[in-house]
């Protein structure tokens, strides 16, 4: 009688396990509606261009631009674009922007033409928001500022383009910049990178989750930045307990001597050049 028990529930079980298995073996015939993917491929899209453009290992290039030492080309480039800012003259604010343009054709192909998207660009919408003062008569001045904004664009991104960030960060250094603007500027630099990595990788877990049509993507960013928020404030007190461990006091040492080559000092004195031509070019506008 035992064993008639026993084999009674094994049938059940059987039984059981055969209509289990029938169910999962149904064709599953639901078939998502289309949706669009623009918004998500699209933030996935500029994410990336600013992640590769921050971390790029650059190899230096043979050009002489890419090896000049970069506390020349950084403190020559912020003199210059003061000097440019100041100059009521259109001859010396052209010769800026032609110099500019001469160091741009050392670069590499594929930089100029992105250098030269971003200078049309920008001065195009300057020229927008001058267009009113342009039709009041001030063409001149109008003209003048537009100059301006393209050579002051052209130089920062030579600037950016043919120097690391930590090179930039050492040669701030050199100049005594106050260490609590290096530390922003760096730390900056850095979690920009890492916390575009994590926003990169959640947008990726979207994309993968979303199945059929989602009329909340929206939404879905609001969590996303939340989500940011956190993870930012989180990796900011790990930071923190880690500086405070290894005895971080906020000094920064730069050990790397200041070496001159041939190729520096002609850069010095062709730069030195064009802000002598400042003011002898007013010199000669007051007589």
């Amino acid at each position: 009688m035992v064993v008639e028990l026993y084999k009674g529930i094994t049938k059940e079980g059987e039984n059981e396990k055969m209509a289990v298995e029938d169910w999962l073996m149904k064709k599953d015939e639901y078939v998502p509606i289309d949706d669009k993917d623009r918004f998500i491929d699209k933030t996935i899209a500029g994410i990336l261009k600013i992640l590769s453009r921050i971390k790029r290992e650059r190899r230096y290039s043979e050009g002489v631009i890419y090896k000049l030492n970069p506390s020349l080309k950084l403190i020559f480039t912020i003199l210059i674009i003061v000097f440019l800012s100041m100059s009521r003259s259109f001859f010396y604010v052209f010769l800026v922007d032609t110099y500019f343009l001469l160091i741009l054709s050392l670069l590499e192909g594929e930089e100029i033409k992105k250098i030269l998207a971003v200078s049309v660009i920008i001065p195009l919408f300057t020229l927008i928001m001058l267009l009113p003062s342009i039709f009041m008569g001030n063409v001149q001045n109008s003209m003048l500022l537009l100059l301006k904004v393209a050579g002051t664009v052209i130089s920062i991104n030579i600037l950016s383009y043919t120097t690391k960030w930590h090179h930039i960060t050492k040669a701030l250094k050199k100049f005594f910049i106050p260490d609590i603007f290096i530390f922003v500027f760096d730390i900056t630099i850095k979690y920009i990178y890492v916390l575009g990595e994590f926003a990169l990788e959640m947008f990726y877990a979207l994309k993968i989750r979303s199945v059929g049509k989602n009329n909340n993507k929206y939404i879905s960013l609001s969590r996303i930045m939340g989500n940011l928020f956190l993870k930012s404030k989180n990796m900011g007190d790990e930071m923190y307990s880690a500086m405070e461990c290894r005895g971080f006091t906020g000094n920064y040492n730069s050990y790397s001597k200041f070496k001159m080559r041939f190729k520096d000092v002609l850069y010095c004195i062709v730069n030195i050049i064009i802000i002598l031509l400042y003011f002898c070019i007013n010199i000669l506008f007051q007589y």
